[in-house]
């Protein structure tokens, strides 16, 4: 998900009434639920589509999930220190328990690939133990109502504390808003599942804004997607050499390793896209790689 929604989960959480137990616990959470996106720091030395290999795995498995937050936990912890002794320490501020920064910094870091499993971008729960990929399929990346309950609810919170109302009940009902709202999205998906039990598999893809709603990508068996039943791709897989061209680009490689769904296609120049039908149609460079020459040929000349 988006790193806003990840920062308003924290806060949330924060809000229901982990940030009394110790001080610094609410930007524990807030920056424990943005840590395992460290990983970005990919972009200053990859290439192409090569960060689609790399994101959603190493800062995001088991291993990562327990030191980042340690990591977090000693930085604050340090900062309070540092602060107390220059005298700077808010007066304000509660006690910092190593303990329970640790723990909130947890939990803050264990939303984030919760949150990103929701998606059909995928995640590598398991890394480095297992490169597999996992897909929940119930959420777009940014979702605009869910947004509305976290950033609401925060609000309100908020609002009832500075007034000496029940701001951490506000909260709590809001995070239970948000799990209902997941939990109903996630039967949307399942149905969408059921109902296309013409193909071996269904992935269903959330839109943007129109959350009961999906765009069903059917896996039709022999390298064939078809999204809503029309056929995306217009060349087979078969068509192409793709273990030559995973043994000629990283490029290749890299969004192989990635993609959950691929599709080929040819242009009108003759050379040839290697897409994924999850984001058919986006022609920026961020889903697709072209294919090394003379790899492929047209159906029934190979």
């Amino acid at each position: 998900m988006d790193n806003l929604t990840h920062s308003l989960t924290g806060a949330l959480i924060g809000q229901a009434g982990l940030k009394k137990k110790t001080g610094l616990a609410m930007p524990a959470l807030i920056i424990g639920a943005n840590l395992p996106d460290v990983d970005a720091a990919c972009f200053f030395w990859l290439e192409g589509v090569e960060h689609l290999a790399f994101r959603r795995g190493i800062t995001h498995g088991p291993i990562a999930l327990v030191m980042l937050p340690l990591v977090l936990a000693g930085l604050l912890w340090g900062w309070d220190r540092w602060q107390a002794i220059r005298g700077k320490r808010p007066e304000g501020r509660l006690p910092v328990h190593f303990g329970w920064l640790y723990g909130v910094s947890l939990i803050g870091c264990l939303t984030h690939p919760t949150f990103d499993w929701l998606n059909v971008y995928g995640i590598r729960l398991l890394e480095p133990f297992s490169s597999r990929w996992f897909y929940g399929d119930v959420l777009f990346i940014i979702d605009v109502w869910l947004w509305a309950l976290l950033i609401g609810g925060t609000w309100l919170s908020r609002r009832r504390e500075k007034r000496g109302g029940d701001w951490k009940g506000a909260a709590r009902i809001a995070l239970t808003l948000c799990g209902i709202y997941l939990i109903a999205n996630y039967a949307i998906s399942e149905a969408d599942r059921r109902n296309n039990r013409a193909f071996a598999e269904t992935i269903s893809s959330p839109p943007p804004l129109a959350f009961w709603e999906r765009e069903s990508i059917g896996v039709g068996g022999s390298g064939s997607y078809f999204i809503d039943g029309e056929r995306v791709g217009n060349t087979p897989l078969s068509a192409c050499d793709l273990e030559s061209a995973r043994a000629r680009s990283e490029q290749v490689r890299a969004f192989l390793f990635w993609s959950r769904a691929p599709v080929v296609t040819r242009l009108d120049d003759g050379s040839y896209l290697l897409g994924d039908a999850r984001y058919y149609g986006v022609e920026d460079g961020r889903f697709s790689v072209t294919l090394p020459e003379g790899l492929c040929s047209e159906p029934g000349t190979r």
